[in-house]
């Protein structure tokens, strides 16, 4: 395995290793997945820069774009949980509630 494949799985697997154990805050959360994003992001750009297909070329741009709106829609929704439960600790948020 190459030190740059080496270093974004790690990348990978330590925002989802901090997803799957630091699940106190939202922002963490969501930190953790934006993480996630980035590093499978520069991963299938440096896979397309290297096979030089022009197919492969639009598909870094979808997976930004989809990070983009995640990070958005996951912003709104702390904003919201902040304002109506007062924190945005994950054991406060029970969806059970009304």
């Amino acid at each position: 395995m190459s030190p740059i494949h080496f270093t974004f799985t790690s990348a990978f697997m330590l925002s989802l290793t901090g997803l799957a154990l630091n699940r106190s805050h939202l922002l963490s959360a969501l930190i953790c997945l934006e993480g996630m994003m980035l590093s499978l992001f520069i991963a299938i750009t440096l896979w397309s820069s290297t096979t030089n297909s022009a197919s492969c070329s639009l598909i870094p741009m979808i997976l930004l774009t989809f990070s983009a709106c995640e990070a958005s829609s996951g912003l709104a929704l702390l904003v919201a949980a902040t304002r109506t439960h007062g924190s945005d600790h994950l054991k406060t948020l029970n969806l059970l509630q009304c």
